[in-house]
C-alpha cells in the first residue's frame, strides 16, 4: 500500500507536521511528491488542501489510515528543495511551514497549469534548447579577489559595491574589466540611450549570474524593489540571453507569477530575479544566491513567521551548497557580524573608485530661494556650476509639499478632526489631508485654541522643488517620490528632487548631488537609524558621475567622516560594537512574546535558564495584552525557538470551559493567544 506523507495547508500550529494518508488504488498511478491533494481531517469531518511531501511504502502509524480524497492537480508545485527550506525557515522562527509555503507557492492558476502540461507533453521528446551563455572572464572593479574562483569554491561573500554607474554595451557579453565605470557625457555629444546606464552593482551581480549560468547552474538574485530590479534586469540582458531570465516579484499578476514558478522547475540553467520571495523559488541546481542591499526594510516579511530574506538566503545557501553574496554600498550590521565571526569573506572595491563626498554644514547658507531650500552657499555654488553640464540630484527626507502642519496661532501640531492623525500638504495649492485616514481637512480648527489657520513646519519634496525652480529659472525641475515612479532621467540640465530610495538613474551620473535634511533623517527614533542613513546616502552617492561633488548637508561626526573617506565598514563595525555592549540585535537574537499575561509568563518560564535571565517585561501594549522581550545568544536559537513553538501550540489547543453556574456555562471560550516573533527590532526603536 502506498502512503502519502502530506503537509496540511492550515494556520493551526498544532497541525504543523506531516500526516500519513493511504493512497487508494485509483490514485496510486498519478500521485507524486509536490502535488496538491485534498485530505479528510478527523475533527468535524472536514476536508483540507495539502501538499504531498513524499510517497512511501509503509507508515509508522499503527492504526488505520484515512485515504487521500482526491488529487487537486498533478503539477508538482512543491519542489523538494523548497520544502526543506520552508521547514528550516519555520523552525528557525518558531513558525509553521505552511505559512512559508503560502509565500513560496503562488495561488493555483488552472489555465496556466493546463498550458504547462500541454507544453511538456509536446516537447517531451526534444525540448528546444535555450541560447548558450558565454561568461565574462572577470568582474570589474575588484583587483584583489578572483570572484569567479570564489563562485566555484562556493564562497560566502560580503561584497562592497563599486559606487559608480556603468554604461552597458547593447550587445550581449559586454565587459569592462578595467574601466572606471561612469563617464560624463560632454555637452553637445549624442546622448547615450538612458536604458543602458545602470549602477555598477547591477553589472557586477549580472556578471556573477552569467558565470553561474555558464556552468549549467541557476542563480537567484534578490533586490528590494522595482527600481533596483529594473537596473538589474537591464544589466542581465547585456550578458545573459533574455530567455534565461525569469522574474518573480510582487508586481506580477497571479498567472504571470505562477507561470514563472513553473518555469523555474525546468532543467535549463536560469537567472531568477525578484524581491524577497524569489529566495523561495524552486531551483534544484543552485549555484549562486545574491542579495542586494539586505538592510532595506522591504526584506522583512510582514506575515508570519516574519522571516527576514537574509536568514532565508543563509539557510538555503547552506542546504544547497551554493555560493552566497550579500552586496551593497554599505553593509548592514547583520552582515558585518557575519564578517567579524568569519562566516562571510569581505570583498572591497578598488580604492580608485572612491567618490568625492564633502560634508557641508548649514552655516553660510545662501540667500533667497536657495536658503529656503536649505542649501548652504558652497553646495549652492557646486549645483549652479554643475547644472550647466547635466542633471543635479537633490535628496530630501520627505515627500509632499509640507509633511507637517501646525496651528498658526498656538503652534500645536495640526491634527485630523476624525482620527487625530497629523495633517500634511501634498501640493502647494492642495487642501491639507490626514496622513492616517486621508480625510481632507475641510472646516479644520485647532482643538487647543480654535484658530482656523495653519502654517508649514516641514519642507517636503514638492516645496523644495518649487523653491529650486525659482532659484534656477529656465532649468527643468523633476520630482521623484513614492507617488511619482520615475526611474530614469535624461542627461539634459535639470534639477532632480527625490526622496530617499526614489532617486532616478541619469546617463553618465549626476554632475553634482546635494544630500539635504541629514539632521532630520538622523532624528528618527530607530535602532538602525545610523546604518539606514548610511545606506540611503551611499546609494545616492553611487549615482554621481566619477569624482562629481557630493555635498552631505547638516551631518558631522563619525558618520560624515566615514562617507567622506569611504570607510563605511569601519563605521558599521563601530555601530555593531555598541550593540554588543548594550546586548542589542544583531549582537544577540531576540524574541518578542505578545499575549495575555498568564500565557506570556508561562512561555517565559519554559525558556532555558540562561534566556530567562534576559527577559524585558512584560509590559502592557494596546489591545489588552502584554509584551515581553527575550534576548539570547545565537547558539541558543534552536532551543528557544522549539520551546516557544511548543508554548504557541499549547496556547492554541487550550480549550477551556467557563465555571459551572456562570452565565456562559457549557460554551467554549476563546483560547488564550500567544504570538511569537523572532528578530524584531521594532521594540528597540520606540
Amino acid at each position: 500500500m502506498a502512503v502519502a506523507r502530506v503537509l496540511v495547508d492550515t494556520p493551526l500550529p498544532q497541525l504543523d507536521r506531516l500526516f500519513d494518508y493511504a493512497v487508494p488504488a485509483k490514485l496510486a498511478a498519478d500521485i507524486g511528491p509536490g502535488m496538491r491533494v485534498r485530505v479528510p481531517l478527523r475533527t468535524a469531518g472536514r476536508m483540507a488542501d495539502a501538499f504531498v511531501v513524499e510517497v512511501v511504502d509503509t507508515s509508522e502509524h499503527e492504526g488505520t489510515l484515512s485515504e487521500v480524497d482526491e488529487i487537486i492537480s498533478t503539477v508538482p508545485v512543491l519542489a523538494p528543495e523548497v520544502w526543506r527550506l520552508a521547514r528550516a525557515v519555520a523552525d528557525r522562527a518558531g513558525g509553521s511551514a505552511s505559512d512559508v509555503l503560502r509565500l513560496a507557492v503562488p495561488t493555483r492558476q488552472v489555465r496556466v497549469e493546463k498550458q504547462w502540461l500541454a507544453a511538456r507533453a509536446e516537447g517531451a521528446s526534444a525540448p528546444a534548447p535555450l541560447p548558450v551563455v558565454t561568461a565574462p572572464e572577470a568582474v570589474a572593479g575588484y583587483r584583489s579577489t578572483d570572484l569567479r574562483a570564489a563562485l566555484r569554491a562556493r564562497a560566502r561573500l560580503a561584497l562592497d559595491a563599486v559606487p559608480l554607474l556603468v554604461e552597458l554595451s547593447p550587445a550581449a557579453g559586454a565587459e569592462d574589466p578595467e574601466g572606471a565605470g561612469a563617464r560624463a557625457t560632454p555637452p553637445g555629444d549624442t546622448p547615450t540611450p538612458p536604458n543602458l546606464w545602470v549602477g555598477r552593482w547591477a553589472a557586477t551581480l549580472a556578471t556573477l549570474a552569467a558565470m553561474t549560468v555558464a556552468e549549467g547552474e541557476n542563480a537567484i538574485l534578490a533586490v528590494p524593489d522595482y527600481r533596483d530590479q529594473e537596473q538589474l534586469v537591464t544589466a542581465l540582458e547585456a550578458v545573459v540571453p533574455r530567455a534565461r531570465i525569469v522574474r518573480l516579484d510582487a508586481k506580477q499578476s497571479n498567472p504571470e507569477r505562477y507561470r514563472a514558478m513553473l518555469r523555474a522547475r525546468g532543467d535549463e540553467a536560469l537567472v531568477l530575479v525578484g524581491n524577497r520571495s524569489v529566495l523561495l523559488a524552486p531551483s534544484e541546481r543552485l549555484g549562486l544566491i545574491a542579495v542586494w542591499d539586505d538592510g532595506d526594510p522591504l526584506y522583512s516579511e510582514p506575515l508570519a513567521p516574519y522571516v527576514h530574506a537574509r536568514d532565508t538566503a543563509l539557510l538555503r545557501a547552506e542546504q544547497q551548497n551554493a555560493a552566497l553574496v550579500f552586496a551593497g554600498h554599505a553593509r548592514s550590521t547583520d552582515v558585518q557580524r557575519l564578517v567579524e565571526i568569519g562566516w562571510l569573506i569581505e570583498v572591497l572595491p578598488d580604492p580608485r573608485y572612491q567618490p568625492h563626498v564633502i560634508p557641508t554644514m548649514q552655516q553660510g547658507s545662501s540667500e533667497g530661494f536657495a536658503a529656503n531650500a536649505r542649501i548652504p552657499s558652497s553646495a549652492w555654488a557646486s549645483a549652479k556650476a554643475a547644472v550647466e553640464f547635466g542633471p543635479v540630484l537633490v535628496q530630501v527626507a520627505h515627500p509632499g509639499y509640507a509633511p507637517r502642519l501646525a496651528c498658526a496661532e498656538c503652534g500645536d501640531v495640526a491634527r485630523c478632526l476624525k482620527c487625530s492623525g497629523p495633517l500634511q500638504k501634498h501640493d502647494s495649492g492642495a487642501v491639507p489631508a490626514c496622513a492616517w485616514c486621508g480625510a481632507l481637512a475641510v472646516g479644520w480648527h485647532c482643538q487647543t485654541c480654535e484658530n482656523t489657520t495653519m502654517r508649514s513646519i516641514g519642507t517636503g519634496a514638492g516645496r523644495t522643488a518649487d523653491e529650486l525652480g525659482r532659484a534656477f529659472p529656465g532649468v527643468k525641475v523633476v520630482v521623484s517620490d513614492g507617488s511619482r515612479q520615475i526611474t530614469r532621467v535624461d542627461d539634459e540640465p535639470a534639477i532632480v528632487v527625490a526622496t530617499r530610495g526614489a532617486e532616478p538613474v541619469a546617463p553618465g551620473g549626476y554632475r553634482a548631488i546635494l544630500l539635504l535634511d541629514g539632521e532630520r533623517m538622523l532624528a528618527r527614533e530607530s535602532l538602525r537609524v545610523a546604518e539606514d542613513c548610511l545606506r540611503w546616502w551611499s546609494d545616492a552617492i553611487a549615482l554621481a558621475a566619477h569624482r562629481a561633488p557630493v555635498h552631505l548637508v547638516g551631518v558631522g561626526g563619525a558618520l560624515a567622516s566615514a562617507l567622506a573617506t569611504w570607510t563605511l565598514p569601519r563605521f558599521v563595525s563601530t555601530e555593531l560594537a555598541d550593540r554588543r555592549h548594550l546586548r542589542f540585535p544583531p549582537a544577540v537574537r531576540v524574541a518578542t512574546l505578545t499575549g495575555q499575561t498568564a500565557v506570556v509568563e508561562k512561555a517565559v518560564d519554559a525558556l532555558p535558564e540562561a534566556a530567562r535571565h534576559e527577559v524585558l517585561g512584560p509590559v502592557d501594549v494596546p489591545g489588552g495584552t502584554v509584551r515581553a522581550i527575550v534576548r539570547f545568544d545565537y547558539a541558543q536559537g534552536a532551543d528557544v525557538a522549539r520551546l516557544l513553538r511548543s508554548q504557541v501550540i499549547r496556547a492554541a489547543t487550550d480549550r477551556r470551559r467557563p465555571p459551572k453556574g456562570s452565565r456562559d456555562d457549557g460554551r467554549r471560550v476563546a483560547p488564550p493567544t500567544l504570538r511569537v516573533r523572532f528578530d524584531d527590532v521594532e521594540p528597540f526603536s520606540d
